[in-house]
């Protein structure tokens, strides 16, 4: 659904960026709304602290700004400027990763850097200027997934909450538009205001989805699921949108697939030797116990210390032996997360792309 965002947002014209940001957000809010209802979760809001209101206040203006950037690219007619930066992205959540959290960066994340940075700098020189809207999309998205990765909340109330606290002013603005005598909503006729108000149930659908797979795939295999909407937003450009592609541009654009190349090996060697070391694990898990009564069975239990009588007493309890359980927070907190055209994320690895768009 991501993919095609740039199908639907040329159909808003002759609505301009800010204007379908600002219904976009209206209406987001509205759909989001009665999803807490119908699921139950309004409850949830009471329960958010201090703290984590001014992390949401804080993802709320990124993903305002990100959509808005988007918005422009797309009726500028620079869709593919778009593409590269949600290409970047993950490069840019590694950085992030590194200079926020002191993660530090193995030498084929290094390597992969190194190669998105050249790349920008080739495209800079191409057009004569650094792309700013590819990297504003990506550092945007990429301080919001930063932001996210802090937030302990249910998904689909953190959503919620972030257009929430957008609302007013997007509220306000279109207020102000009525009172000017500009009409943003029917002024177009019934199609198009019916146009304004999908946008909200467009965007949280996505996001919704996007929560409900993280729960039930692997992150890897979500990252590099994720690089199929920069490519259609890209192809979209090309064919439909007639965007210019240098010869320089596409050597832009190589490095970065090359630096996503390496980046996606990598986290998937990582997370075969991860997969791997866990089965090993689980299969010493399975022996040892068993080899461990084996040797004891020549005793008879009575000789027995009373420390070992009391091992197999706790063993032989429901939960005996067990690990306690963590009542810390539901899985959606830990895999699931904001996002948004970008929220709604997964609680990813720096360089996972949570959403786009």
């Amino acid at each position: 659904m991501w993919g095609l965002f740039p199908a639907f947002f040329v159909l808003l014209e002759p609505a301009r960026p800010t204007v379908i940001l600002a219904h976009r957000i209206l209406w987001t809010l509205v759909f989001m709304a009665i999803v807490l209802v119908v699921v139950g979760r309004l409850g949830d809001l009471a329960r958010i602290r201090a703290r984590t209101w001014l992390l949401l206040a804080t993802a709320s203006a990124l993903i305002s700004l990100n959509w808005f950037i988007y918005i422009y690219a797309v009726a500028s007619g620079r869709v593919v400027d778009a593409a590269l930066g949600y290409f970047i992205n993950p490069l840019v959540s590694v950085v992030l990763g590194m200079a926020l959290f002191g993660e530090r960066l193995n030498r084929a994340q290094l390597a992969a850097v190194a190669m998105a940075v050249g790349a920008v700098a080739l495209l800079s020189s191409d057009v004569g200027g650094t792309p700013v809207i590819a990297l504003a999309l990506a550092v945007s998205f990429g301080l919001y997934g930063s932001v996210k990765k802090v937030v302990r909340a249910d998904p689909r109330v953190s959503v919620g909450v972030e257009t929430a606290i957008a609302a007013p002013f997007a509220a306000v603005y279109l207020i102000g538009l009525q009172v000017s005598g500009v009409d943003t909503l029917t002024g177009q006729g019934p199609g198009h205001g019916a146009l304004l108000m999908l946008s909200g149930p467009l965007t949280a659908l996505p996001l919704l989805f996007f929560a409900a797979a993280a729960q039930r795939l692997p992150l890897v295999t979500i990252g590099l699921l994720q690089y199929l909407t920069p490519s259609m937003q890209m192809v979209y450009g090309l064919v439909v949108g007639g965007e210019e592609m240098s010869a320089a541009r596409w050597t832009g654009f190589a490095l970065i697939w090359l630096a996503l190349a390496v980046f996606s090996v990598d986290a998937l060697s990582r997370a075969f030797r991860s997969r791997r070391g866990a089965c090993a694990n689980h299969d010493d898990e399975q022996t040892t116990p068993h080899l461990g009564r084996t040797a004891g069975s020549h005793r008879h239990h009575g000789d027995r210390d009373p420390d070992e009588r009391g091992a197999d007493v706790a063993e032989d309890q429901p939960g005996g032996g067990g690990r306690p359980v963590d009542d810390g927070g539901t899985g959606a907190d830990d895999q699931a997360a904001g996002g948004a055209a970008g929220g709604e994320r997964v609680r990813h690895h720096p360089g996972s792309v949570p959403e786009a768009g």
